[in-house]
């Protein structure tokens, strides 16, 4: 079951942490993949598109305990860093999970207090994933996280439920997109003859479907 301990609830909140609550299991759900996975049915394309500035762009729906997501992750970092485009990361939260709405949440808090530091912590804890088994043990590696870059975790790190809307708003665009599983990891474009969005359903083939992409992208 979901912890509404494990989101911070408090007064003036509890309506985005029961919101979150309910999109995660009144609709669909998502789950973790352990290899390869079936092509998405995409029913609306239209969030699936590289950021204002860039021609393509990765595109990432996630959830921090999923195992896959923990292996995939070292590829997208050597990816976004080789071919210099945008890695975008969206929330896909499983409803068995029983910590990762914890460290979204966190996320999204580190977000706010430097440039990198959201997606450091993102990191930390995919590297360190299969050392976490409960939000205690999340709350501990969080503090190291925290402690290591002189950062103090509020004891209410979202009073505000803006953090919780967030993953919420990100929750409900990936299942109007179709997307039922994590990671679902699109390469988006715009230009040349590439398709506005190809999925990467292997992540061995991370690499290799970008260089498609960028080819497709130079032709006229």
């Amino acid at each position: 079951m979901i912890d509404l301990g494990s989101l911070f609830v408090r007064p003036g909140r509890l309506g985005h942490a029961l919101a979150l609550v309910a999109v995660l299991w009144l609709a669909p759900g998502a789950t973790a993949q352990s290899g390869a996975s079936a092509l998405t049915q995409v029913h609306d394309s239209s969030a699936l598109k590289p950021p204002a500035g860039h021609n393509v762009a990765i595109i990432e729906f996630y959830d921090l305990q999923c195992p896959l997501c923990a292996r995939t992750n070292p590829k997208l970092i050597s990816a976004a860093n080789q071919y210099k485009i945008p890695w975008i990361r969206y929330d896909l939260l499983i409803p068995t999970h029983n910590w990762s709405q914890q460290a979204a949440l966190t996320a999204r808090f580190l977000d706010t207090k430097g440039p990198d530091l959201g997606n450091d912590y993102r990191d930390y804890i995919f590297a360190n994933q299969r050392s976490i088994e409960t939000p205690a043990e999340l709350q501990v590696f969080t503090q190291r996280f925290a402690d290591a870059r002189k950062i103090a975790l509020p004891f209410a790190i979202d009073s505000t439920g803006k953090f919780a809307a967030e993953i919420e708003d990100n929750i409900r665009m990936g299942l109007r997109i179709g997307v039922d599983h994590t990671p679902t990891i699109f390469i988006v474009a715009s230009g040349g003859h590439a398709p506005p969005f190809t999925e990467v359903t292997d992540p061995d083939r991370l690499f290799q479907t970008i260089d498609q992409v960028l080819a497709e992208m130079k032709q006229k």
